[in-house]
């Protein structure tokens, strides 16, 4: 990188590191308490975080460890790999296993002594962490629903692979650290990834990413594929969104989203979340083409001067939807056809029991949060695996943090229903709707970046709103509540119907006026409310929207409709 461009230390970091080398090696050495801030940021890349516990900080230091992220094109698993997950859950982390809200897993609580462990045994299973963090793609999301015998799931999900595989980062360092049998392993040909690259053959070595550079992105990047009547993956809120137009039962072609992004910083008014803009249209064969320009576009003009600038979203806000547009065309190699009038008009959560279209069924199981544990009357991870042992199904992560049971025979839906009661785990029945449209980001202890509770705190902030839903009869109404422990909006706070993001401790911002389909962004409302008052402050607006709502409004579309200023009104 020339010395003229001003650059961030990151930037520096990345191009001096070797391909994601750094001197990670060294430092999982156990003279070593912790790694260095720098071979933090790199360890990103290989999708590890390291973390502390905050619950336990004191006069003794930080107690250190790592979150360990699996990528998972799409949510889709297959049971052992769901069993091998739990596994190691409970050998090298916390115990308890998180589906995120990108259809990922996330282990917890791993120490750096069980580091390469934990990776490699993720690996042994055939998943991969390489690219589910750091300045790269990230996961592909798509409709995790397995209708069989349906062309349009079929080919989306196999894009989201095609996709995932062809922006893969390139970089053997990754099978250098984590896999590379040492002293005593044994070399299983089987479990050596077709991403993988040649081993490198010597320390010099430097691979070559064809896509990246050596400088990788300037920020992370996000990718989703989708339905208009089912944007489960909340497809504006991505960086770019491939948005199916299907006809006659088959996807003729993807309109183009770019620059979603749901993270801000609000002492910097340059800040702001976003939901994609609507540029284009390409024909099916030229989605991988479109999508490795508009990477390198996002590659060459990003900001890497500053990381708070740097998302694709402040660039496609800068310089306009039609250079963008222009801009992909050059990198492409041919022009794009004007955007078709499709756009989005619903989600589902898949949640319950589903005809699967080849006579059998899948059943979508709500978990609060994500996070698959076993505590008190509620055995989630020791019923999953019962199941799991005895049928072996396919598996499926949603993009609200539910989990979905494949192939079911019908004869066994009674069996299976009885299983998961005597674990404590509720039918989609048993959970309202805005119960099963909530998210929340960890945030406390694990995360470093939260100012305040978010997963933790959830369980008990949809109680009190449930109880305000209730008194309303709004609990059957699609009202999506999601909450995340600080600003940066993992859980994508800032476009549902209702937002809460972390402000300070045990205090909330309260953004309305989104929607379930997540395409809009919502406004601000309340700023620094105590965690105890939500569902207070939300009361007086509930009994408004049932009273004054217009015929088929939702309550996004009514705050929205009403405004800061309407809404405030008596």
């Amino acid at each position: 990188m020339s010395e003229e461009v001003k650059v961030s230390k990151v930037e520096i970091l990345k191009e001096g590191s070797h391909a994601l080398r750094g001197t990670i090696v060294e430092e999982l050495s156990p003279q070593f308490v912790a790694m260095c801030e720098d071979n933090c940021n790199v360890l990103k890349h290989h999708g590890s975080y390291q973390q502390d516990d905050r619950d336990f900080r004191g006069s003794d230091g930080k107690h250190y460890m790592f979150m360990v992220r699996s990528r998972i094109p799409g949510g889709r698993l297959t049971a052992q790999q769901v069993l091998t997950e739990l596994d190691l859950c409970e050998e090298f982390g916390n115990g308890t296993l998180r589906i995120t809200d990108r259809q990922g897993f996330q282990l917890h609580g791993v120490l750096k002594k069980d580091l390469r462990s934990a990776i490699k045994g993720i690996n042994d299973a055939k998943l991969t962490t390489l690219g589910a963090c750091g300045d790269v793609n990230r996961n592909v999301m798509c409709c995790p629903a397995p209708y069989k015998n349906n062309k349009v799931h079929q080919e989306m999900q196999d894009l989201a692979n095609r996709l995932a595989n062809h922006l893969r980062p390139r970089t053997s360092a990754y099978y250098e650290i984590w896999l590379k049998p040492q002293d005593g392993e044994e070399q299983d040909a089987e479990k050596v990834h077709e991403y993988l690259c040649t081993v490198p053959t010597g320390p010099e070595h430097v691979d070559e990413e064809p896509i990246y550079g050596k400088v990788y992105l300037p920020r992370k990047f996000k990718i989703g594929i989708s339905l208009p009547e089912d944007s489960c993956i909340d497809v504006y809120a991505q960086d770019l969104g491939f948005l199916a137009v299907v006809e006659n039962d088959q996807i003729i072609g993807y309109n183009i989203l770019v620059g979603g992004s749901m993270g801000m910083t609000p002492a910097n008014k340059k800040t702001f979340p976003a939901v994609a803009k609507r540029m284009a249209f390409c024909t099916p064969d030229q989605v991988i083409q479109v999508a490795e320009a508009i990477v390198k576009v996002q590659r060459d003009n990003g900001n890497r001067e500053d990381r708070k600038q740097a998302r694709m979203k402040y660039l496609v806000a800068a310089k306009g939807v039609e250079w963008f547009r222009k801009q992909t065309e050059l990198y492409c190699g041919f022009p794009l056809a004007d955007l078709h009038p499709t756009d989005v008009t619903g989600c589902d959560d898949h949640i319950g029991w589903h005809e699967q279209g080849d006579g059998k069924l899948f059943l979508g199981i709500n978990v609060d949060n994500g996070r698959l544990k076993d505590e008190g009357d509620l055995r989630l991870k020791t019923g999953l695996r019962a199941v799991l042992r005895k049928y072996g199904m396919d598996c499926r992560n949603t993009a609200l943090q539910g989990f979905i049971l494949c192939d079911i025979d019908p004869s066994e839906k009674e069996n299976i229903n009885r299983m998961l009661a005597e674990h404590g785990i509720r039918s989609a029945e048993e959970w309202s709707i805005p119960r099963r449209l909530s998210i929340a980001c960890p945030a406390y202890p694990t995360c470093g970046l939260a100012v305040t509770e978010a997963e933790r705190a959830m369980p008990s902030v949809m109680d009190a709103i449930e109880n305000v839903l209730a008194q309303n009869d709004l609990l059957g109404d699609r009202i999506a509540v999601h909450m995340t422990g600080c600003p940066n909006g993992c859980a994508r706070p800032y476009s549902p119907d209702v937002g809460l993001v972390g402000k300070a401790r045990n205090k909330y911002t309260i953004y309305l006026g989104g929607n379930t389909n997540c395409t809009r962004i919502g406004f601000l409302w309340q700023d620094m409310v105590p965690q105890e008052e939500i569902a207070t402050r939300l009361a007086p607006i509930f009994s408004r929207y049932r009273n004054e709502r217009q015929a088929g409004e939702c309550f996004g579309d009514f705050c929205h409709r009403l405004g800061k200023e309407g809404l405030a009104s008596a």
